[in-house]
């Protein structure tokens, strides 16, 4: 079921939540809504699932699933499924009984029989691996169990929309990462449409086929979570995706100057400021004829893939972060104190809000 909205925006009395928001979400796709806290993002989600109205004045929007026009249906006629960060689950009710609930309280003429009741709610118990707490009340179980537990009520009513708000907010990272590569081999297999509300940057990347990356009410750009990283439209879809380094300086004849320290740019004489993830800048004991960056390490997370490295320097506004694969760790023997020097790989500049393409000042290495 697509999901298209056109010209929905949002106030809570003086204050604007929402601008006008057009968005269309395919059929089969899951959409993730990114931003920082009072972005919009929940509140877009909320209007979505009706369970608030978006402004009517002075031009009113719409909502369609599909072909249908959900723009002034409640809530429980719109076949939405809603997961909750808090779970929302029913204490007083057993797992098997806060799963069938949305199928026992159907009207009578659409309501499935107890066979057929109890048929869905194991297969989906099943699905969640949760077939073995069928009795069990939500307080015996993990956060992350009562998780799966809403996941599967909400589907029990086999919505034409699954909706999910902060869905692993409230769990410890480990079973943050298990859920959600769990939901999203659950969303390949069954195809449904869902849309859901995060601000953790890995978890929207990982999950999505597509993130909505807002802020301050507004849509700063929709893309594919690679499209996003690689290619941000703006200053703040870079930065909100992931660490980021600050270069400033003043650029003349060809070389960005910051106290002692400088480096070859192909920038126009001027104020610059250039912007640098961690894995793209090298470090090294030797500075080069095109870069000068003097840095002191001042920490070392040698944690996953990649260790990370805090450098600190008397040029630098604020510490830098570079990443380094384990290899050139040991080569290098890094540890705290040292002195090296950052050699950038990459840089990014973006000029009233309009990104630069990559330029590589000393070469890709």
């Amino acid at each position: 079921m697509s999901i298209r909205l056109h010209n929905i925006a949002k106030h809570f009395g003086g204050t604007r939540a929402l601008e006008p928001i057009d968005l269309d979400i395919h059929e089969g796709e899951l959409v993730g809504l990114l931003g920082p806290s009072g972005s919009g993002k929940t509140t877009l989600l909320r209007i979505i699932a009706g369970l608030e109205t978006a402004d009517r004045t002075p031009t009113p929007g719409k909502i369609l699933f599909g072909d249908r026009d959900v723009s002034h249906i409640h809530v429980r006629d719109r076949r939405i499924g809603f997961v909750f960060q808090n779970y929302a689950l029913f204490r007083h009710m057993s797992v098997y009984d806060n799963v069938a609930f949305g199928l026992t309280v159907m009207p009578r003429g659409q309501r499935p029989s107890r066979q057929d009741i109890r048929a869905k709610v194991y297969r989906l118990l099943e699905m969640v691996k949760l077939e073995a707490f069928a009795n069990r009340y939500p307080a015996q179980l993990s956060g992350g169990q009562q998780q799966r537990v809403s996941l599967a009520r909400a589907l029990a009513v086999e919505p034409d929309v699954l909706l999910l708000d902060e869905p692993f907010g409230a769990l410890d990272a480990k079973v943050r990462q298990d859920l959600r590569r769990w939901l999203r081999h659950l969303h390949d297999e069954l195809n449904f449409t869902s849309v859901f509300v995060t601000h953790d940057q890995e978890e929207a990347l990982e999950l999505s086929d597509r993130v909505v990356v807002m802020s301050n009410g507004r849509i700063e750009q929709i893309d594919t979570p690679e499209t996003l990283y690689r290619a941000p439209q703006n200053r703040f879809v870079f930065e909100f995706l992931g660490d980021v380094n600050h270069l400033e300086g003043k650029v003349q004849n060809g070389t960005l100057t910051c106290g002692d320290a400088h480096v070859a740019v192909d920038l126009p004489d001027g104020d610059e400021e250039l912007l640098l993830r961690p894995h793209e800048i090298r470090l090294a004991e030797q500075p080069s004829a095109d870069s000068h960056l003097p840095v002191t390490i001042t920490a070392i997370s040698p944690v996953g893939a990649e260790v990370r490295v805090e450098l600190e320097a008397d040029w630098l506004a604020r510490p830098w972060l570079a990443t380094v694969r384990h290899a050139d760790f040991n080569r290098l023997a890094l540890k705290r104190g040292q002195r090296l020097y950052a050699h950038p790989r990459h840089w990014h500049r973006f000029k009233e809000d309009v990104a630069v393409p990559d330029t590589s000042p000393v070469g890709v290495t």
